[in-house]
């Protein structure tokens, strides 16, 4: 067996001074913040007085109490879609607040002034639930995440990375509308209504009946045929192709359009010709099995997001960065949560919260290296700021692992050299041991010394970006 030298010092993060210095603030991004949220709340207090004087105020508080009993369950499906790698909490409140307050107003006033010109043009009032409306409301819901694509893009903060983080976004927005339109249908149609003809007993009783009908059966529309508009940006997003980037978007937001225009048409229908069967039929056989649909792939992209650091940190591997089970720890929410319930047995706190920061730099990483697999089996060329992020997670990678590496007095203090083992033995022989058939797994236990500086050239081959 082959003496080994003793392993490089791993990364740690520096230590805290005991009085932090005071924070300076950022006055431009506060600016910025602090525009889009006034923004936010003008066209937010602007729906509600708008709202409130169309079906007074007992419906206005009414619908809102009502309309918003759905949202909490909504947004714990996206959270959950979004596990893997999550999100700026910030950017997912500027989505939903976005197609709550500031896509539902421009909406409901465009639809409102579209409906006039029709009638006194005398064009028939379908139309516009049918035509414009798909139009309008279907461009406010995405305007809230492209505008948030675009800016992530010039701040060059790489947020959407896929289809799954623009369904996050996209869908968030559409759940919001739902929200405020909600608010429309059950106060005003619902609770006010009802009130005119039978009192509060009447109204509340009506409020009842259209939930029942509606929030259960319907809920998931608007988010649905907004997915259709996430999945276009998405493929753009995952493509190295200009024609894909612009032909990808316009197809999904044309989908989302045609859908949402076909679920109006199909209600309009059944109330002209008072044959409900058109309804069931179309809600059915069209859109229930659209919908289960759309639940199948969505629940299979992020099982492939997942499946994605076995594929993308193979280099990492193989460069002796990452070890086979800290790969494989990553590949299922199960397993991660192991990991985090391991570090914070041997470490405490800090240990699971260093646990929990290498799987988010770790599953970052994975979706760097696959647009830079990505872009160069395409024939792309390198971009330098790609190879300096690299550089910069996988430094973050090692100093997280600092806070549980070496915790575990049962585990071995060995390294991983990309394709087997060097493990220390009591007797002061350092044993060259070759990688299981299995990867021991869910806890990475392997102590791994800090990635050498790479130049950039080294990123240009096809899959082998960073090799020495």
């Amino acid at each position: 067996m082959t003496q080994m030298p003793a392993p490089q010092p791993q990364l740690q993060l520096a230590p805290q001074p005991a009085v932090a210095p005071p924070k300076r603030i950022n006055w431009p991004r506060t600016l910025w913040v602090a525009g889009i949220a006034l923004f936010i709340v003008v066209c937010g207090t602007l729906l509600l007085l708008k709202l409130g004087s169309n079906i007074g105020g007992a419906g206005l508080a009414i619908g809102i109490c009502v309309a918003i009993l759905p949202v909490p369950f909504l947004i714990a499906a996206f959270m959950w879609l979004d596990r893997y790698e999550p999100e700026p909490t910030s950017y997912l409140a500027f989505c939903l607040l976005w197609g709550a307050f500031v896509a539902t107003y421009a909406a409901l006033n465009a639809n409102t002034g579209m409906s006039e010109l029709f009638k006194h043009l005398g064009i028939s009032q379908d139309l516009v639930a049918v035509v414009v409306a798909p139009i309008v409301e279907e461009s406010m819901k995405a305007l809230g995440p492209v505008l948030l694509l675009l800016f992530t893009l010039w701040k060059k903060r790489r947020t959407f990375n896929g289809i799954v983080d623009a369904i996050v976004f996209f869908g968030l927005s559409a759940a919001g509308f739902a929200f405020s339109e909600n608010i429309l249908y059950l106060g005003g149609y619902g609770y006010d209504a009802g009130a005119d003809k039978g009192g509060v007993a009447g109204g509340l009783q009506s409020v009842i009946g259209i939930f029942t009908v509606r929030i259960p059966l319907s809920g998931f529309a608007h988010p649905l045929f907004t997915s259709m508009t996430a999945i276009g940006v998405g493929v753009a997003i995952r493509s190295t192709h200009r024609r894909v980037k612009i032909i990808a978007p316009l197809c999904g937001w044309f989908g989302a359009m045609l859908l949402h225009g076909s679920w109006n048409l199909m209600s309009i229908l059944s109330t002209n010709t008072g044959h409900w069967q058109v309804l069931l039929y179309g809600y059915f056989s069209i859109f229930v099995p659209i919908f289960v649909g759309m639940l199948g792939f969505v629940m299979w992209l992020r099982s492939a997001e997942g499946g994605l650091t076995s594929t993308a940190l193979t280099g990492c591997v193989h460069n002796g960065w990452l070890s086979p089970p800290e790969v494989a720890s990553l590949a299922s929410i199960g397993r991660r949560r192991s990991a985090r319930t391991w570090a914070r047995r041997i470490a405490g706190k800090p240990g699971e919260d260093g646990m929990r920061g290498f799987q988010l730099a770790a599953t970052q990483l994975a979706l760097l290296r696959d647009r830079m697999d990505r872009r160069a089996g395409a024939g792309g060329a390198a971009v330098a700021a790609e190879a300096r992020e690299e550089r910069q997670l996988l430094s973050l990678v090692s100093a997280y692992r600092g806070a549980y590496v070496g915790h575990d007095p049962a585990a071995p203090r060995a390294i991983w050299d990309g394709s087997r083992y060097h493990i220390p033995f009591p007797d002061g022989i350092t044993r060259v041991i070759d990688e299981p058939t299995t990867p021991v797994v869910p806890v990475p236990v392997v102590r791994m010394p800090t990635p050498p500086p790479m130049p950039y050239q080294a990123y240009l081959p096809p899959g082998a970006y960073g090799r020495p």
